[in-house]
Order: structure tokens, then C-alpha cells, then sequence
């Protein structure tokens, strides 16, 4: 087979040829735009799943779906060390110069750019008492009007935003269209951002101002949410991003494969299935790996187990190998135990598998080290922290990475 037409994509964030699987998701959001260009009541989106699953690249085709209504979009990426407030003026000054052009009155597009100048400058309160706050001059945002005054500059990020986003809905309003701003790795935010983006959006929402926040994250975020504002559970429309099932996982890669006039045999579809689990990045990888050994159309099994070395050795580095780096002596201890204790023997395929829709108690994992559970808590924290693990509930901890317990079962201790 011709490796430069190979037509397999497993990168991150990069979309497959194929987007299989997710027409539920597109067609949803379809109707949360319709709905608010008809004025129509709506709540914010929050994509949530492991990683793997494709809510990246989700969110970028959402993002599309926004564009091509003419809406103002920007995204960005949380990082557990940055504040949202300059981030998200980066993406709200990109929105509102998509919309810009169609304005009629440039002194309202100058205005709100002003707001926008002052919000991104200001800094969180700094001093005694947490009073005074004041400019960062530093930092330009890029944006040729002054800085406004009295308006989202208080310092308090939960008055900021709300005011900022609430002009923000006003300029799409004036436009007859709306504003998106997705926001990626959301579980990433500080617990204040996080309360103060549940306030706008809630503020937006009584409204029925046209600019809603679709954010990403990984399957904690709604608790992540409601420890931040206990209405956040009525705020959103949540929605689990998952594996394909056979039907689209098949599509994902049988699809892209007949437009280069190629073919699978139905026992090698069998196998791809069971080596992937249906995760998307893993349908692209061994994809791939499968289309580059086999010799001739159609694909058989057979290749697919002479290429699954090579994908298992890629993922393995690139996939849990870096992620495994990351983390301490005491730290791979406790990933350790969580692997041992999540393996599934009744498991449909393989053996044995991971089961990740199951949590492990942090009690067993201390039981399995023979130690007290708050002596292991500096390490389940940082995991959490690392993005390896997460807890949807209190007491329990997952792998946010699919088939990771598969993974550190084969590493020697």
C-alpha cells in the first residue's frame, strides 16, 4: 500500500478523515444556533469524555458549524497556571472582529474594544486586604483604543466577565447574529474563573443575550462545575463524548479507505475493533499502522496483526509513555494499584480489559499498598492535578486515559 495515501490521522487534536460517530453532537448544536438566532432560551455546552475520545477536534467542528453561520468565535486552551481573564479577551477580540465588518457603528465596535482593553489589563486584587487594584502596562492586547474605564475593570473576575461578555452579546445582538467561545481542557481552570464564567453564563442565560461558552474537558468537569455553583447542573447542556461503536468505528475507517479504492476484509475490521476499543485516536493509529504493512487491497487480518506491534510500540511511547513520565516514583506506585485493581476479567473482548466507566475506591488503593489513605493523598492530588487521573466521585479515582491500566500492567515494576 501507498504510505503517502495513507489516509489515517492519529494526532492530537488533528481530525480524521472521517468523522464518524458524532452526528448526535453536530446536529444538537445546530439546533442551539438555530434557536438563539431565533431568539429562542438556550444553555451553554459541555463536551466531556477521557482522553482519546476526539473532543478536540469536536470542538474545532463545532467551531466551524459557528463560522459558517457568520458568528463571532474564539477559542482557547485553560492551563492550570494562567488566569482566564487574558485568554479569553484574546477570544472574544477575535470574535468580535469577525463581526466587526457587518457593524454599523464602528464607535460601538471601539467602545466595547475599550471594555475589552481595560478587562484584559487588570490585574486580581493585589495589597493589604486584597484592595488595590491596578493596571498591567506591560501587556498589550493588541487593540487600538484606550482602555475604558468603569466597566469590567474592578479586579473581581466575577464581575469583570459578566459585564465584558453581557457588552460582548451586545455588539452580536446589534449584528443580528451571535458570539461562541469554546473553551478546550475546561477542568484546567481555577476554582474563581471557574465560578465566575458559571456567573456570566447564568447571567447571559436570564437574558437571552445571543453568546453562549461550549467548553471540553474530561469526565470530572461537571463535578468541577457544581463545586464552583451549585445551579451549573441546570446551567449546561452536558454531553459525554464516548468510544464509537462498531457501526462508526467500522465507517471511520472504511470510509476514507474506499475513496483510495481500498477495502477490508470483514475479520480485519473484526480485529481493528478489538485492538482499538473504539477510541478514536487508537482507530487512527492501528489504521494507519495496519494501511502502511498491508501489501495489497483488500486488508486482511492478517495484517492487522503483523501492524499492531508497531502501533502499540508508537502508542506506548507517544500516547502513555509520555504521560507515564510525568509522574514521580510515589505517584506510579498509586497508578500501579489502580491498574491492578481495574483490570475486568469478564471483559468482551481481549481477556482482560479496562474498564474505565468504572472508578476505583481510594480505600482499596490503600488497602493494596497497606497504607492509610491520607498518607496517599499528596499523590492522588498531583496525579489529578498532572491530568492522569480524575474523580467523578468522592472516594473514587479513574484513568483519564483509556487502556493507561492495560498499559502499566505490561511496564515492569
Amino acid at each position: 500500500m501507498d504510505p503517502v495515501r495513507n489516509p489515517y490521522a492519529p494526532g492530537a487534536g488533528q481530525r480524521p478523515p472521517e468523522l464518524a460517530g458524532r452526528g448526535r453532537e453536530l446536529d444538537v448544536f445546530d439546533i442551539v444556533l438555530e434557536r438563539i438566532a431565533r431568539g429562542r432560551p438556550e444553555r451553554s455546552l459541555m463536551l466531556t469524555g477521557l482522553r482519546g475520545v476526539g473532543k478536540t477536534v469536536l470542538l474545532n467542528t463545532l467551531r466551524s458549524q459557528a463560522i459558517n453561520r457568520l458568528w463571532g468565535s474564539g477559542k482557547i486552551e485553560a492551563r492550570p497556571d494562567q488566569s482566564l481573564r487574558r485568554p479569553i479577551a484574546a477570544a472574544l477580540h477575535m470574535a468580535v472582529r469577525e463581526l466587526a465588518p457587518r457593524h454599523r457603528a464602528p464607535d460601538r465596535i471601539d467602545a466595547f474594544l475599550g471594555v475589552l482593553r481595560a478587562f484584559a489589563q487588570r490585574s486580581a486584587p493585589t495589597g493589604r486586604g486584597g484592595s488595590g487594584p491596578k493596571l498591567r502596562d506591560r501587556w498589550q492586547p493588541g487593540i487600538d483604543v484606550p482602555a475604558a474605564s468603569g466597566r469590567a475593570d474592578s479586579g473581581d473576575i466575577e464581575i469583570d466577565l459578566v459585564e465584558l461578555l453581557t457588552d460582548a452579546a451586545a455588539v452580536a445582538s446589534d449584528v443580528g447574529t451571535g458570539i461562541a467561545v469554546f473553551i478546550d481542557e475546561m477542568q484546567d481552570l481555577g476554582p474563581e474563573d471557574v465560578s465566575a464564567l458559571c456567573a456570566a453564563c447564568h447571567e447571559l442565560s436570564q437574558l437571552g443575550a445571543p453568546l453562549i461558552v461550549v467548553g471540553a474537558g474530561l469526565p470530572h468537569l461537571p463535578a468541577v462545575l457544581s463545586a464552583a455553583k451549585s445551579y451549573s447542573e441546570r446551567l449546561f447542556r452536558y454531553q459525554r463524548i464516548d468510544r464509537l461503536d462498531r457501526i462508526a468505528a467500522d465507517r471511520a475507517l472504511c470510509a476514507p479507505a474506499e475513496r483510495e479504492e481500498v477495502e477490508y476484509e470483514p475479520k480485519a475490521l473484526d480485529l481493528l475493533y478489538d485492538k482499538s476499543g473504539g477510541y478514536p485516536y487508537f482507530v487512527q493509529a492501528y489504521g494507519k499502522a495496519t494501511w502502511d504493512h498491508a501489501p495489497r487491497s483488500p486488508i486482511t487480518a492478517a495484517d492487522v496483526r503483523v501492524a499492531a506491534p508497531e502501533a502499540e510500540a508508537e502508542l506506548a511511547v507517544g500516547f502513555f509513555g509520555s504521560r507515564f513520565e510525568r509522574a514521580t516514583p510515589a505517584e506510579r506506585e498509586y497508578m500501579r494499584a489502580m491498574a491492578t485493581l481495574s483490570l475486568v476479567t469478564d471483559a468482551p473482548y481481549g481477556g482482560g480489559r479496562d474498564d474505565m466507566d468504572a472508578a476505583v475506591p481510594t480505600a482499596e488503593i490503600a488497602r493494596a499498598l497497606g497504607r492509610k489513605p491520607a498518607s496517599l493523598s499528596p499523590a492522588r492530588d498531583a496525579l489529578i492535578k498532572k491530568g492522569l487521573i480524575y474523580s467523578g466521585e468522592r472516594g473514587t479515582v479513574a484513568f483519564t486515559v483509556p487502556h493507561f491500566g492495560r498499559y502499566l500492567r505490561t511496564q515492569p515494576a
